[in-house]
């Protein structure tokens, strides 16, 4: 480990092995689905199943934490949490909220990065509309009217989801499986964005700037994991929870 590692408040927010081996971080996907690139992190096949070597998830995690506190630390910097597996949906969402950061549980809509002009004239629209509905003058409506313009802004709410604040490209991605998420990993690198992914063995490691092996389907190894960078950005804010 690295001084700059030792002497930074993010150590202490990442558990050891023992936590993860308790969590089921270590878990990964069948033989027959893993991924080349991710050999080096195996540390053993158990009944077919790829078991992760924990030592490479903890260095890999403890980069990941001090990259998103280095990012957290730059003003007006945010850091795009993304999960859209059903079993990750809550969890990116609660500590993507915790920490103040935009997120998206729902889909990832194509072109969210790449074509961010049209989402942000989406965000704009939809405060535009919610800005003026107790204008006096909606009362010359009828009733069909505002029953269509209500509609607008909870499709807009929906597609839009967490990303209603953001008023610039994100300064990183979190991405709670890029294998799953590999389109928002695709548009990011597209845009120069860096990415916190974590690679479970179907993963490709190297399509990700910060890598972490580790379990991307069971939830107690995704809550872990994700808290840890939720609370390195919310160290490098200064809150406290």
């Amino acid at each position: 480990m690295s001084t700059q590692l030792q002497d930074s408040p993010v150590t202490k927010l990442v558990p050891d092995v023992v936590a993860m081996l308790e969590a089921g971080v270590h878990f990964g996907h069948e033989k027959s689905k893993r991924n080349p690139k991710m050999e080096q992190f195996i540390y053993m096949h158990r009944n077919k199943v790829a078991i992760i070597d924990l030592n490479y998830t903890h260095e890999g995690l403890l980069k990941a934490a001090q990259f998103a506190y280095e990012i957290a630390q730059k003003p007006h910097a945010e850091i795009l949490f993304v999960g859209t597996k059903r079993q990750a949906r809550p969890i990116i969402q609660k500590y993507a909220e915790e920490a103040k950061m935009p997120y998206i549980t729902r889909r990832w809509l194509g072109g969210t990065l790449t074509n961010f002009t049209t989402i942000l004239k989406s965000i704009e629209k939809l405060q535009e509309l919610k800005r003026t509905e107790d204008d006096k003058s909606l009362i010359r409506l009828t009733k069909k009217e505002r029953a269509v313009r209500q509609k607008e802004i909870e499709r807009l709410e929906s597609v839009l989801e967490g990303m209603k604040n953001l008023r610039s490209l994100p300064a990183a991605l979190f991405v709670a499986g890029a294998h799953d998420e590999r389109i928002a990993v695709r548009e990011a690198i597209r845009m120069g964005i860096p990415v916190i992914g974590i690679t479970d063995t179907n993963a490709d490691p190297s399509s990700v700037t910060m890598p972490i092996p580790a379990n991307d389907d069971a939830i107690r190894s995704l809550e872990l994991v994700t808290s840890v960078i939720a609370k390195a950005v919310m160290a490098a804010r200064g809150a406290t929870k």
